[in-house]
């Protein structure tokens, strides 16, 4: 994808006594009518990464093949700001985005998340607080690969698969945790898989590996969404490890799943919708 095909905006974002950076992606032609507007949010274990990551995501096509305009915000890290840092940022960027929807060409009623691994658990952390306050009402949700439970699945333990594996991921939810790792007053908006009531959610698509982490967390959650009523839906790839998307772009079966995503996309564009309280 060329970066010519779609317009890049910085904007600075007060969020209590700092500011963040926001990225805003739109086309280079505005569309007639409004379009869904997505928060977008990056990965890196909470610890690492910016919004920049944006640019070699799947999310780009959401711009450049449906006309979707994208924010991405770029969150405190865990390095030196543990939980509830990172929610408190993202979470005022889905504010920003509600109340700028109309200036955005944003339909008010089309506002989704998204992100990989932590992007991802952080996307699930938003619906459940946004549908707990309600501030904002979420159309849709693209969790991808999600960073969701601080504690050891069968998929989590004992996994030494390439990228992500036990060892990076217990001490990434520490840094992120801190004194509550390990303990069960971690709340769900730290760690959505610890989530006891899926009602209310938005409909779900996600992807996932079966050798890596994230494998046994990311199916639950979706059991979990359908148990609940909720329209959830899961792809899973044979020998992916995290983030396999990401590192072979190229590889047919990636480009197969990308096709997948934009399917499901297409279909929530069509028929999922969230009218604003207000």
């Amino acid at each position: 994808m060329k970066k010519h095909l779609f317009l890049t905006e910085k904007h600075s974002l007060p969020v209590g006594d700092h500011k963040i950076r926001l990225l805003v992606l739109r086309p280079l032609e505005r569309h007639p009518h409004p379009v869904p507007g997505v928060l977008w949010v990056h990965g890196g274990g909470y610890q690492s990464g910016s919004a920049e990551e944006i640019f070699g995501t799947r999310a780009l096509s959401l711009v450049v093949k449906f006309g979707a305009v994208l924010i991405a915000p770029n969150y405190r890290l865990s390095r030196h700001h543990p939980y509830p840092a990172a929610l408190q940022d993202c979470y005022t960027a889905l504010l920003w985005l509600k109340e700028h929807a109309q200036e955005l060409g944003i339909r008010s009623d089309q506002i989704m998340v998204g992100g990989e691994s932590a992007g991802g658990g952080m996307a699930a952390a938003l619906c459940m607080l946004a549908r707990d306050r309600g501030e904002v009402n979420i159309a849709y949700q693209m969790p991808l690969y999600p960073m969701l439970d601080d504690r050891d699945t069968p998929s989590s333990r004992d996994n030494h698969a390439p990228n992500w594996n036990t060892k990076r991921n217990r001490k990434a939810w520490k840094r992120y945790l801190r004194s509550a790792y390990g303990t069960d007053l971690v709340p769900i908006y730290a760690a959505p898989a610890r989530c006891e009531d899926y009602r209310g959610l938005p409909p779900c698509y996600t992807y996932v590996g079966d050798i890596e982490p994230f494998y046994c967390e990311t199916l639950d959650y979706v059991r979990h969404l359908q148990e609940a009523g909720i329209d959830a839906h899961v792809d899973v790839y044979q020998d992916w490890f995290h983030a396999y998307d990401i590192f072979f772009p190229t590889k047919r079966v990636v480009r197969e799943a990308f096709a997948r995503f934009e399917e499901h996309f297409r279909f929530a564009m069509e028929h999922y919708f969230a009218p604003q309280k207000d």
